[in-house]
């Protein structure tokens, strides 16, 4: 096969899958928005470390301390999390950027995630996150960026509103690459987005993981 035609498919497959991940970030996003974060007695997400895979169970040591169990469903969309630098942030970058109220009133980034083009206007908006108490996290469009001497100030744009983001030059920045199941060993950082079943368990439909020792930030 010739390797332009190799190339492109590969492409191609990486557009899907992450069209896929679009559609089920809206979905999850949707389900969030319509509760009260603070209330939920099911978690949506876990966070923390590959203990062991076995078969289509994922143990993972979360954040917290727990053991948690997971089955990976047969379809189940794996993405890497990899740095990249902050000035690679352009106007006209969609971004996701989990914020926390500053002392003077300023929204300060804890982390920005870069999507992909193919990701583009997932999860647009601003809503409660869980990363940290009283963070929230906005998909926008960046509008504005204007870089200072220890970070830069974004200005994002979303279709309900807009909002002046300010980045640390030590805020953590990161997008997405394809992933697959071999990247879920032992030791690896990851974000699973689960969901309970009726018999209690837990399953998972998608993971991000990241790369070369990262710990996703978002």
């Amino acid at each position: 096969m010739p390797i332009h035609r190799t190339r492109l498919s590969r492409r191609s497959l990486f557009s899907r899958s992450l069209a896929g991940f679009a559609l089920l970030a809206l979905s999850s996003l949707a389900l969030s928005s319509s509760r009260a974060l603070a209330q939920q007695t099911s978690p949506t997400r876990v966070r923390g470390t590959v203990e062991a895979v076995d078969g289509d169970v994922l143990t993972v040591k979360s954040r917290a301390g727990e053991d948690v169990k997971l089955h990976m469903t047969a379809d189940m969309l794996v993405l890497g999390i990899i740095k990249m630098a902050l000035s690679d942030i352009k106007v006209g970058s969609f971004v996701g950027a989990t914020t926390v109220p500053g002392p003077d009133g300023s929204q300060n980034a804890v982390e920005v995630h870069v999507f992909p083009e193919a990701m583009r206007g997932t999860g647009e908006g601003s809503r409660p996150y869980d990363l940290r108490p009283n963070s929230t996290m906005t998909n926008a469009t960046v509008e504005q960026t204007v870089a200072g001497n220890d970070g830069h100030t974004l200005m994002v744009k979303y279709k309900d509103g807009e909002k002046k983001v300010v980045v640390a030059a030590d805020t953590p920045v990161v997008t997405y690459v394809p992933g697959d199941k071999s990247d879920l060993k032992p030791g690896a950082k990851i974000i699973a987005f689960i969901k309970k079943l009726p018999d209690g368990s837990f399953e998972t439909n998608r993971v991000s993981v990241g790369r070369d020792g990262l710990t996703p930030p978002m």
